[in-house]
């Protein structure tokens, strides 16, 4: 059984560099043409520091003097501040039947009110049971009011559709 190493993730430093010629730019920012790796590698230890490939893909590829240790850490904390930017919409889903009370209803739209308010998307789920399937025109018309009621918040992302027991429509924040 051969053991392969471990792909690194992350830029290549120094004696992971095999190129014979690199581009450097020292820690004040200046650039320094093409210089043999060694040299390279040579100057970033006298000045107690890591060459850390940057720009792997151009020609002679580009390599910086930084701290790697520090660097890392800087690029985990962006990472981290970019994740927490990020809103997950979440779709909510409130099931109602063809035919629901007022009242039950204004509770439903206070709930979906909410959840548009939070900017999740809303799934509205109606079913049909025994003797309702015969009326399916009922259930269109209550959708087709959950959607005027919701359409100055909201707009319709999926059209009411039949799916086996239930029709479906999806709503969006606007």
């Amino acid at each position: 059984m051969s053991t392969v190493p471990p792909k690194q993730s992350g830029p290549r430093i120094n004696d992971q560099i095999r190129i014979p010629e690199v581009l450097v730019i020292d820690a004040e920012g200046e650039r320094h043409g093409p210089i043999p790796t060694a040299e390279a590698i040579e100057m970033a230890q006298e000045a107690g520091l890591d060459l850390v490939e940057v720009s792997p893909n151009t020609n002679p590829p580009v390599c910086k003097l930084l701290d790697y240790g520090k660097f890392k850490y800087q690029q985990q904390k962006k990472k981290a501040e970019a994740k927490k930017k990020q809103k997950v919409v979440e779709v909510k889903e409130i099931k109602m039947r063809p035919e629901i009370d007022d009242h039950d209803y204004q509770t439903k739209t206070k709930a979906m009110t909410r959840f548009f308010e939070d900017g999740n998307k809303v799934k509205v789920t109606l079913r049909f049971r025994g003797r309702e399937m015969a009326h399916q025109e009922r259930g269109m018309a209550l959708l087709q009011r959950v959607q005027e009621d919701f359409d100055a918040i909201a707009k319709v992302e999926a059209m009411p559709k039949l799916e086996g027991r239930q029709m479906i429509m999806v709503l969006a924040p606007r």
